[in-house]
Parts: structure tokens; sequence; C-alpha cells
């Protein structure tokens, strides 16, 4: 009588599902860590940014030696390559909702800007102005210096004025002093309470 050969169905399962949906689960993370990673470098916090990059470290090393335990699996290389590709986005995502740092807003504007530099300074926000001249003559210039998380609303009041103005938006590494709005927005209390003693001080 011949022997009945097993197949060990479990191991399949575990090479051709599992460990392809593992491995694009854990690149999203790895990828995402390294987005959020680059942004706490940019923004000084020098305490945290060595935390996540080991953990992103970490999980890298790990998926990497399990596609080397199977290099004949070629859904592995498909789910790193996917997971890489998602870990892009969700990173970016990540990164807006966290919206850490301050912008500094310029605009440039044909039309005499009072009114807009009244409603800025309504809502409690610093606002310098200046006269200049332009390729089609004269303009006034207006910055301002807000949390990222503020940047729609100015964006939104500086439309409502005048929809065809100019107007670009700059990372600003630190400030001292100024106005900013005292108002908060409670999804952001908390995480800026915890990330301050992580921030590098100047």
């Amino acid at each position: 009588m011949m022997p009945i050969a097993v197949f060990p169905i479990e191991s399949q399962f575990f090479a051709w599902v599992l460990l392809p949906i593992l491995i694009f689960l854990a690149r999203i993370c790895d990828v995402t860590l390294g987005t959020v990673r680059l942004i706490f470098v940019s923004r000084g916090f020098k305490y945290l940014a060595p935390i996540v990059g080991f953990f992103e470290v970490l999980i890298w090393i790990l998926v990497i030696g399990q596609i080397m335990q199977n290099l004949s699996n070629w859904l592995c290389y498909v789910a790193y390559a996917g997971g890489f590709a998602t870990g892009n986005y969700v990173g970016m995502w990540v990164a807006e909702r966290l919206s850490l740092g301050i912008v500094l807003i310029r605009i440039i504007t044909q039309r005499g800007a009072h009114a807009l530099v009244d409603r800025l300074r309504k809502n409690d926000y610093g606002v310098t102005s200046v006269d200049g001249e332009g390729a089609a003559g004269p303009v006034q210039v207006i910055f301002t210096i807000v949390p990222r998380r503020e940047v729609g609303t100015v964006v939104e009041m500086v439309k409502a004025y005048n929809p065809k103005a100019f107007y670009s938006i700059e990372e600003v590494g630190f400030v001292e002093k100024g106005v900013f709005p005292a108002r908060k927005d409670f999804r952001y209390i908390g995480l800026e309470r915890f990330l301050r003693p992580l921030r590098k001080r100047k």
C-alpha cells in the first residue's frame, strides 16, 4: 500500500497568506514611523525622534529577515512593495493629523488689505503688512506666523477676502514672543503637552 503524502496545510497557509499580510502591515508601520521620525527631527524633538527610529529599524529588520527566509515566495515581494507604497500614504495622512510646528503665511494682494488685516487681528493673529511693488503695480504684502493647525482657517479668510490673492506657506523652525491665537482645539492639547518636554531647547 502506497503511503499517503501529508501536505503541511498550515505551513502553506502561513507562507502564502498570513506571512505576506504580516509583511504588508509591518511595512506600513515601518514607513509611517519613518515619516513621523523625519517630522520630529525637523521640529526639534531630539529625544522622541531616536525612539521612533529604534522601532522603525526594528520592524524593518524583522521584515527583511522573513523575506530572506522565504526567497522563493513572490507574494512576500509584492507585500513588501505594497506596504511601502501604502506606508507613504499613511505617513502623509498621519503627518497632516499631527499638525506640529508653526508656519509663515505670506500674502500678496493688489487690493487694499485693511479689511483682511483687521479680520486676522480680530481673530488674534499677529499681522505685519508692508507696501510693495509687483509686476502689475503696487501691492500689499501681509505676513503672519500661525500654528500649522490654523493654516486652513487663515487660508479660508484670505480666499473669502480675495480669491485671486497670492499666498505662500513656509516652515518656521523657531519663534520667540509674538502674537498667536489664544484658542486651542481640544484634539491637540494633550498631544502638545506630551511632546513639549521632548522638544530640543534653544
